[in-house]
């Protein structure tokens, strides 16, 4: 599909209660069509992958031509300049889920900057270091998430909504990849409890009551 007939489509399945809805859900944006996301993906297959046509959807500044601007993104084409661009850009939490999912993973740089991000004074690309390690733990069974350990300790001192709910994500995901993981992600969990902050405390709980739910650890069984 060519650029003018995304936005053409776009606008043809805008619906103005829906992106009034959006609001309920946390979900902040500049502009929006007001369109679900399983429409935008049907849209992303027919684009394929493409990158200019990437960087037009993503300039057009729309809620939904930013996550489909992850979607036809070609990941060996993403320069260090435009990743800091966008993930700078990021101003909703499932922007920044759906990047992670969409394009982040693919993104060896991306990886590396979860070490910077994890530390941005930003909600959302603070965001971003923590839903990309549990996005990982998802697609990337065998990674190495120890390292992450102390980032998410420091992650959980963040009172922030939208950023202790993705250090809480990324210790649930790691914990449910295997037995070996699941106490690691535990021992951290209880770690975690000790500390004294609300949000600390927070994060630990929920993991904590997850991954020794039954319906967790029988999986592993």
């Amino acid at each position: 599909m060519e650029f003018n007939e995304i936005i053409t489509e776009l606008e043809n399945l805008a619906d103005a209660d829906y992106a009034r809805r959006m609001k309920k859900f946390a979900i902040g944006y500049v502009r929006s069509y007001g369109i679900r996301l399983p429409q935008i993906r049907k849209i992303a297959k027919k684009c394929g992958k493409n990158h200019v046509l990437a960087k037009k959807l993503w300039n057009h500044g729309y809620h939904e031509t930013y996550l489909l601007a992850t979607m036809v993104e070609e990941p060996d084409k993403v320069t260090s300049k435009q990743l800091d661009e966008w993930v700078n850009t990021f101003y909703s939490w499932n922007l920044v889920d759906q990047a992670c999912i969409n394009l982040l993973r693919f993104l060896p740089r991306a990886r590396e900057n979860i070490f910077i991000w994890c530390d941005s004074d930003r909600e959302f690309v603070k965001r971003t270091a923590f839903s990309l390690i549990a996005v990982l733990a998802v697609h990337e069974k065998e990674s190495d998430f120890d390292r992450y350990f102390e980032i998410l300790k420091e992650g959980s001192k963040d009172n922030r909504n939208f950023v202790k709910k993705s250090v809480n994500w990324a210790i649930r995901q790691i914990g449910k990849i295997n037995p070996e993981n699941n106490a690691k992600a535990l021992k951290l969990s209880y770690e975690i409890l000790e500390f004294d902050e609300k949000s600390s405390k927070w994060v630990a709980r929920g993991a904590i009551r997850e991954l020794e739910s039954e319906k967790v650890q029988k999986k592993f069984k």
